[in-house]
C-alpha cells in the first residue's frame, strides 16, 4: 500500500540579500506589494523588510509594463496585498533572477506523513509530494518521517534496503517515492 507524505511550507521563506543599511542578509516578506503608475506603463515591487534592522527592499515583479498588458487579476492582486501572490513570486524563478536573491527554507516547512501506523510494516511504499518548490534532503524527510536518525538512514541506503528511482543524496524539491524494507 502506498501512503503519502506531503512537504508544506508553514511560512514565506526568508529572501537572502545584503542589506544596505546593516550587516543583515536576510529579509522577511510579509505580502505587502508597491504598484506605481508612469501613465500607461505600470511598475510593481513586492515589499520585504531587513531581519536585523527592519529597512525596507523592494524587489521588482514587473517593470515599466504596459498597463493593458497586465492581467487584471493580477493587478487586483497586487492592490489587495494577496499573501499567495507574494508566494508564488517569491518562487518564481524569473523574479530570484531578476532580483538576484535566494531563499531560505529553514524553519519554513512541515512534513505531514499522515500517522506512523505504517512504520511497523515489513516493506514501506512512501510518495513524498511538495506543496512548493522547497529544496530539502530527502534524507531528512526519510529520517523525520520515519523517526530515524540520518546516519542510520545512509546506512539503509549503502545496504540498498532504502531505495528510490531519484538519487537521495543532495537536495530534492519535486516529488518522488521510495521503498523502505526493514
Amino acid at each position: 500500500m502506498l501512503n503519502n507524505w506531503v512537504v508544506m511550507p508553514t511560512r514565506l521563506p526568508l529572501v537572502l540579500r545584503r542589506c544596505h543599511t546593516c550587516t543583515s542578509g536576510r529579509f522577511r516578506a510579509n505580502g505587502k506589494f508597491r504598484v506605481n503608475a508612469h501613465h500607461k506603463l505600470l511598475d510593481a515591487w513586492l515589499l520585504v523588510l531587513c531581519t536585523g534592522c527592519g529597512e525596507t527592499a523592494k524587489l521588482t515583479v514587473l517593470e515599466r509594463v504596459n498597463v493593458r498588458s497586465v492581467r487584471p487579476e493580477l493587478l487586483c492582486r497586487l492592490h489587495d496585498n494577496d499573501p499567495g501572490l507574494a508566494a508564488e513570486l517569491l518562487q518564481d524563478p524569473v523574479v530570484q533572477r531578476r532580483n538576484r536573491v535566494a531563499l531560505d527554507w529553514d524553519d519554513a516547512w512541515c512534513l505531514d506523513t499522515g500517522g506512523s501506523d505504517h512504520l511497523d510494516r515489513e516493506v514501506i511504499d512512501i510518495s513524498v509530494r511538495f506543496a512548493a518548490r522547497i529544496p530539502v534532503r530527502p534524507v531528512r524527510l526519510i529520517a523525520e518521517g520515519c523517526g530515524l536518525s540520518r546516519a542510520e538512514v545512509e546506512r539503509l541506503i549503502t545496504e540498498g534496503k532504502l531505495v528510490s528511482a531519484v538519487r537521495l543524496s543532495g537536495k530534492l524539491s519535486g516529488d518522488f517515492t521510495f521503498t523502505l524494507k526493514r
